[in-house]
């Protein structure tokens, strides 16, 4: 598919399609940065940034497709858009713990490992689609994505099983955390109001293809760690692909968006 042989339908479902990649990634990477110096040791440490970053660099690839398409520059749709117009699901907003990053946090890393590994599952059969997609440079992109993406998956799914293989607290935490994640999951596997259409201009698989896939993948690890399966997944906080956010994202955003508020002709 290319632009110009799309009508105003198809195109509503491809920027909707972008919106929601850009905001996932975009969020959760903000979410990965506030573990900076926090992590459980030095190495995580390191990693957990480049994760990250890695993160950051795919949501602006995704911007960057949305501003070639006229929606707006790059920095002013990941920067300046308000949070009834972010498409992020609320599972990706939600704060890591309680405290500030700053000032006394007290975070969870169950809750963060489990997060990361349910979306970095779910991203990889999305990216698998997507490199099927008919419009082609969303195609290139995520063909590019994906490679850093399996040390992404490889990451996470070793911390999920050594936490949850581990005795007494460790599994307590991961198992609780899981089910805290499971809440909210559905969200990351929804396509919203335009999944249809997205799916009839062939920009990516339907809902319950990418989800039968999503729970496919992560299967083998729950086997693996000797746990039943968390379903059914739930969007317990709202449904973030039609607008439906928390208080979480307000502060994130307003994090985010600060060195661009206060010299908005900076390059992001």
């Amino acid at each position: 598919m290319s632009e110009k042989h799309v009508d105003a339908n198809g195109r509503e479902a491809l920027t909707e399609l972008l919106f929601q990649l850009a905001d996932d990634d975009f969020l959760l990477a903000y979410r990965g940065s506030e573990w900076l110096g926090l992590a459980p040791h030095i190495e995580e440490d390191i990693a957990f940034s480049s994760i990250s970053q890695d993160t950051m660099g795919h949501a602006a690839m995704y911007y960057q497709l949305l501003e070639d398409l006229g929606c707006g520059s790059a920095d002013e749709l990941a920067h300046a858009r308000p949070a009834s117009a972010r498409r992020n699901a609320v599972l990706l907003e939600r704060a890591n713990g309680p405290g500030h990053y700053l000032r006394e946090p007290r975070y969870d890393w169950a809750f963060t490992v489990v997060r990361h590994y349910f979306y970095t599952q779910a991203k990889r059969v999305r990216l698998e689609s997507l490199t099927k997609s008919s419009y082609a440079p969303l195609a290139e992109v995520a063909a590019k994505i994906q490679v850093e993406l399996h040390y992404h998956l490889l990451h996470w799914h070793t911390w999920f099983v050594q936490l949850t293989n581990a005795p007494g607290e460790a599994r307590t935490r991961m198992t609780k955390a899981i089910q805290d994640v499971a809440a909210d999951f559905a969200g990351v596997l929804t396509l919203g109001a335009k999944g249809t259409d997205m799916v009839r201009w062939g920009l990516i698989d339907e809902e319950k293809v990418l989800t039968e896939n999503t729970i496919a993948a992560l299967a083998p690890a729950f086997a693996e760690v000797g746990l039943e399966w968390p379903m059914p997944f739930g969007m317990k906080h709202g449904n973030g692909r039609n607008g439906e956010h928390t208080p979480d994202l307000d502060e994130a955003l307003a994090t985010l968006s600060e060195v661009y508020r206060a010299v908005p002709h900076a390059i992001w």
